[in-house]
């Protein structure tokens, strides 16, 4: 029976009992500060980094991993007699998924590289099952096709309440960041296709709560929920209201929160969450 290793990106938001418990190895991306360079998951926890997020003199900027990292974790999973399933954020955000692309062709070990199509929790979704499956010897034909599946069912919203950051990273003008935060402004966007697409602008957090709830009970209506995660970027409070108003709403209860990744929250800002579920 074969043996597979599933590999994924820093940006997967899982916990890390979950990475311990399936064994998940995770290929971290870097990130720096004022000049000094981190790597995500390793130099600085995600609280740590917003704190020096908003200290910092200008915008932390993230790095994908080099490509020399990926073959180097390749040919040890291959010598310890391992196939590779090597699934990672989406390619529209990141060179993440081509640097693993270029490694599973220098390498001798049999990789299958795989565009997740998200990020953070809903990344995650498509590891734990694959990570699942490949421990139950299932073929990873067989994996890749439920990773289809999941993918098609799998909705990301995410919500930035601050424009800073926004500003800073050239994604939007001064002009229109002062006018969005004179009209206090909290622009939601949706993961499709791999790419961020607006949603909407809400004025509140009550009016935040209201719309992702809709959007669940809209899309989970007459489906059975197989995961939901909230990941924030110093918004627990937002991301707890959530979850109560979900389970309130719906009667589900294992809703996840957890910090994001700081290669996500340098793009958001602080009090940014990103709300993610799939269902079958």
């Amino acid at each position: 029976m074969t043996k597979i290793k599933v590999v994924t990106d820093s940006t997967v938001d899982l916990d890390a009992e979950l990475i311990r418990e399936y064994g998940i190895e995770i290929i971290p991306l870097s990130f720096t500060i004022d000049g000094t360079d981190y790597l995500d998951g390793v130099d600085l926890t995600p609280a740590q980094f917003i704190q020096q997020m908003k200290k910092a003199i200008t915008l932390p900027t993230s790095s994908q991993p080099a490509v020399g990292r990926f073959v180097e974790l390749y040919d040890r999973l291959g010598s310890e007699g391992y196939t590779v399933l090597s699934i990672h954020m989406t390619g529209n955000m990141s060179g993440t998924v081509r640097a693993a692309e270029m490694a599973a062709a220098m390498t001798d070990t049999d990789v299958t590289v795989v565009d997740s199509r998200f990020i953070s929790h809903a990344l995650g979704f498509q590891v734990v099952e694959a990570s699942m499956m490949a421990r139950q010897g299932i073929a990873i034909e067989e994996i890749i096709h439920r990773l289809n599946e999941i993918r098609r069912n799998t909705r990301l919203f995410v919500m930035v309440d601050t424009l800073e950051n926004l500003v800073k990273g050239g994604r939007i003008g001064k002009a229109k960041s002062l006018i969005g935060t004179l009209l206090k402004i909290k622009p939601i966007a949706a993961l499709r296709e791999g790419e961020l697409v607006p949603a909407t602008n809400m004025r509140s957090h009550i009016q935040v709560v209201k719309y992702l709830t809709k959007q669940w009970l809209e899309d989970t209506k007459g489906k059975t929920v197989k995961g939901a995660g909230i990941a924030h970027a110093e918004g627990l409070r937002l991301a707890e209201s959530l979850h109560h108003t979900i389970a309130e709403a719906s009667g589900y209860t294992d809703t996840v929160i957890n910090y994001t990744s700081p290669i996500i929250s340098t793009h958001t800002g602080a009090g940014a969450i990103g709300f993610s579920y799939y269902f079958a």
